[in-house]
């Protein structure tokens, strides 16, 4: 199993918020494909919180989260620095890939509202939720996780 440090909102919104696509520079993937479990990073993406983000306004709709200071209201401002569920990392394409290709019938022409223009995108399907979070140091990148940790998500999952 690997691992991918994520910042709130967005690590909320790929558990809970049905964000099926992570937005990345490069591929940091390479060929792996499998379970991924998502880590909470210690710091917020405030510029997720302008206004501007139309996926934050659908995750927090899912959430029937309707207070704007989602800073201090939201259900993502909470779990930083934990492990918060596992997704399986289904395919990886640069952009220009996703928007010659029907990824989604009620969407033609590219993967998901959560795709971004110029990135590479990680597809993650199947969220699953830990019952309690486990705290655990983060880091860059897509790291391999070890046996001990694996085994306490496992018996984690909601």
């Amino acid at each position: 199993m690997r691992i991918l440090t994520v910042r709130q909102p967005w690590a909320w919104a790929i558990i809970h918020g049905g964000k099926d696509v992570e937005n990345r520079v490069r591929n940091i993937a390479g060929g792996y494909r499998g379970p991924v479990a998502i880590h909470v990073a210690q710091q917020v993406d405030l510029t997720a919180f302008s206004g501007q983000s139309a996926a934050l306004t659908a995750a927090a709709t899912a959430f029937n989260e309707s207070n704007t200071d989602v800073l201090k209201s939201g259900p993502w401002h909470a779990d930083r620095g934990a492990i918060i569920g596992v997704v399986d990392l289904v395919d990886v394409h640069p952009a220009e890939h996703c928007w010659r290709k029907p990824w989604k019938s009620e969407n033609p022409g590219h993967c998901s509202d959560w795709a971004e223009p110029d990135v590479h995108h990680l597809v993650l399907a199947s969220p699953r939720a830990l019952a309690e979070p486990i705290p655990y140091r983060g880091a860059l990148g897509l790291r391999t996780l070890d046996v001990e940790t694996v085994a306490r998500i496992e018996a984690a999952i909601a």
